[in-house]
Order: C-alpha cells, then structure tokens, then sequence
C-alpha cells in the first residue's frame, strides 16, 4: 500500500508535540465517491454520486459487483446525485438501508428505503424501494445529503438551504421549509414516517414543520454522532468567508444554527431576524486563507488502533487539499496540503477506525499515526498485562528487559501517566487514577512497542 505521510504539529498537552499523521491507500478505482460507511460488519461500503454503491472488502479490494445501482433514477452532476446511506440499526435482521440522492425528473431530494437480496449479501434489490421523503428545490446546489440513524434510532437528515447564494427565500430560517434543516423521524412505521415525540415544532398547529430537529443550516456537508460525548457534529459550507464546525448535545431540539442571518460568528443578512441569543454559533471556525473554501465534515476519533488520535474531530477543506482536527477544546490543528486529493467524505469501518475519500482521484484512504498503532505488537509478542480490569497496580509480564517504560493515555486522548518507569517485579502504580478506559503504551526510549487498552475500576 502507497503511504501519504505528513505531520500534524500539536499545541496541546493532550498529545505529544509532533503528531506524525499518515494517510495509507487503501482502495482505488472509484467514481466520485461522497460517503463511506459500514453495516456492523467486516466491509466498507462507498456511496458514489453517479448513483452507485460499491462494496470494498477488509483487504482494500473494490467488489466487481454494485452493491446498489439506481443511476437511472439519479441526476448526477455538480453537488447533485447520489450523496447519503445510513443503514437501519437492525440491519442484520430486517435488511433495510436508507438512501438520500436528488431524482433524475426534477432534482428533488428523495430519501428512499431499499433492502438487501434475500439470498446474497453484496447486493441489494433494487425493485425494493420505498420512498420516505421527496423535497422540492429552487436551486440545484446546496443539497445536504448526509444522513445517520442515532443512538435513539430515529434517522436524522441534512438538507441544504436549497440553493443559490445567500439563501434568497429564507429557507433556512424558515421553521415552515424542510430545506436549511436537520430534520429527525422515525422510520419504524407502517407509512412513510412517524414524528418521534420530541421533536420541537411536532403538533404545533399553527407554525413549524414536524419533522424538523434544528434549522438555520446553510449547506452542511456531512454530520456524524459522538456516542461518547453525545454530540453531534455538524460541518457547515460557508457562503464565501467563513467554515464553520458545531458541536451540540444530540438531546438538544430546537437549535437555531443561524444562517442567513449569520455566517460562522459573523453577521450575514440579519434583516427580519430574531434576536442574536437565540441562536447558536459555531464550537469552531476557519476563514479561506491558504486557498480554504469548502470545508467537508468527519468524525470525532473512537477507534482503537491510535489512542493519541482519540477525541479529536476529523475534517477536510475540499479547496485546500488539507486535513485538520479539532481539539476536545476546540481548537483547530492543520496538516499540509495534499496535493492532488481533493477530500470529499470521511467514514468510519465498524471497528470505528477512520477513513477518507477524494472525489476527484476515486481514492480511499486510511487515517493512521506513526507513533501509537496497536496493531504494531511484534516486537513483544509473548506480553502480558494483568489483571485487567485492574485497581492500584497493574503487572506488565513478558518483557525482554527491564528498561521500558509506559504512557497511560485517556480515551479522551489526555496523558495520564508518561514514561513511567516499570518496577522490578513488573508492576506499575495506577492508584489514585479514576476509573475509566485507558491505553497503555509500552515504550522503549521513544519507540512504541506495546500497546493494549486498560481498564481502571
């Protein structure tokens, strides 16, 4: 596999100064792919917009068979085509996935219900599909298109503001229009949809669309769930100045995001609009210079593999060719440009490493760090560390000497313990740490040699 490498410098306690992220290829061959995601199984599956879905296997191999093929019922081209999946949190019982594209007659939004075959796994029926929602457009940019079920398991959908610039009909700012909007259902009905209780306008007779969930988005690019937080992340394309991330409890209903009345922090259009505390405004922020323009959403890190990557919340800016994260708080690292690759979706595979996609070179790649992988034990292949769960001291056996020393890091990825010296009968002193999920981190010199996750109780 090719290896993109480049280096994150890290201002933050939290992790060691020099951050070395990798990109690693990992599949090639796509078409415009716009989403990456996993069905609680072994397989990454690749939303492409020309109204493919393609199954790439553990291996980095692309299925020769389409998944999904509904490129007759897609307008491809531009933002608009085929842009979301979700699969249905009883995926492996009931079969259904969830797609959201624009339709081939006049560009709508068209969120569709569809099942997998009866009898092989890779490929889904296409004569199954179930419409669920159809939403008129002006415009035909500013689609949205990302859509999730949440930890609850209604399905949450973004929608863009439905086009133009600066949002000419107010739709974001519209409690009426389902375009600007998250919108929230449940999809467990006999019809299309019911309104899960809890919905903010739901049973409002006089103003307030019932599926709506927040509003005031302008064209969020991509949105995921932080279940250990419980947030959700909302990536947000400015109009022309400003890229904004939010970050706000999934029990939150109501939120008014802003736009058109503001982009990121900065007033926009405010006229006939409601009271600046309101509304609110974004956890972070970043302008167009460096040739920024277009931010594409991710996903806060909840994998394994890579413990100093923990917490911190993965985007692109699609111009700038650039990755970046953001800290628990809230500040924004960047790496270099990397050239060539313009990163269009991140996704996460059901062991919840990360991924990322560039449209325009159909290829995936996996994100991984130099200095902290899991995955790299040869060198101590006969360790073990006991008891685990463990209180007051933990026993580190099978090294080859006694000249090792060991980090212990959060989940959060916050440095509890750092090149602790492990003592003669293999112990190491853990009392007084709060219970919790940890990584520890066996080092010799700097090297990593050795890591497994510790539970403290």
């Amino acid at each position: 596999m090719k290896k993109l490498f480049f280096t994150l410098c890290v201002f933050s306690s939290l992790i060691v100064n020099a951050q070395s992220i990798n990109l690693v290829e990992f599949a090639s061959g796509l078409t415009s792919p716009v989403e990456i995601t996993n069905a609680n199984d072994t397989r990454l599956f690749v939303v492409q917009q020309n109204g493919i879905i393609k199954i790439v296997q553990p291996t980095g191999t692309v299925n020769g068979a389409d998944f999904l093929n509904i490129s007759s019922k897609v307008l491809y081209g531009g933002e608009r085509g085929l842009l979301g999946l979700a699969f249905h949190p009883q995926y492996s019982a009931n079969g259904y996935f969830f797609v959201y594209y624009n339709n081939a007659s006049n560009g709508n939004i068209t969120v569709a219900r569809y099942s997998v075959n009866a009898t092989n796994p890779d490929i889904a029926d296409p004569a199954s599909e179930k419409i669920i929602l159809n939403i008129p457009k002006p415009f035909d940019n500013h689609n949205g298109g990302s859509i999730h079920f949440a930890p609850d398991g209604n399905l949450w959908i973004v929608t863009g503001d439905g086009g133009s610039g600066g949002d000419p009909n107010n739709n974001a700012q519209n409690i009426n229009s389902l375009l600007g909007k998250m919108l929230r259902i449940d999809v467990n009905a006999t019809g299309p949809y019911n309104i899960p209780p809890g919905n903010p306008f739901a049973g409002n007779l006089v103003t307030g669309a019932d599926e709506i969930w927040s509003y005031g988005l302008r064209n969020a690019w991509k949105f995921s769930f932080d279940t250990t937080t419980g947030n959700v992340m909302i990536a947000d394309v400015g109009q022309g100045a400003i890229e904004e991330i939010n970050k706000m409890p999934i029990t939150q209903a109501g939120i008014n995001y802003g736009w058109r009345c503001y982009e990121g922090n900065n007033a926009y259009n405010t006229a006939g609009c409601g009271n600046m505390a309101s509304m609110t405004f974004p956890a972070a922020v970043y302008d167009h210079s460096g040739g920024k323009c277009s931010i594409t959403g991710g996903y806060v890190y909840r994998g394994s593999q890579y413990p100093a990557l923990q917490g911190k919340y993965f985007f692109a800016d699609y111009c700038s060719t650039q990755i970046g994260f953001m800290n628990p708080d809230n500040s924004i690292v960047w790496g270099p440009a990397s050239s060539g690759n313009n990163f269009s979706t991140f996704g996460e595979n059901s062991q919840k490493e990360l991924f990322v996609a560039a449209v325009n070179s159909g290829k995936i790649f996996k994100i991984t760090t130099g200095s902290l992988a899991t995955d790299e034990i040869s060198n101590l292949p006969s360790v073990s560390i006991h008891p685990n769960p463990a209180s007051e001291k933990v026993f580190i056996e099978g090294l080859p000497d006694m000249n090792n020393t060991i980090d212990l890091i959060s989940t959060e990825g916050k440095i509890v313990l750092e090149k602790v010296k492990i003592e003669n009968d293999g112990s190491v002193d853990i009392t007084g740490i709060p219970p919790g999920a940890y990584y520890l981190i066996i080092k010799s010199g700097d090297v990593k040699s050795y890591s497994q996750k510790l539970i403290i109780k």
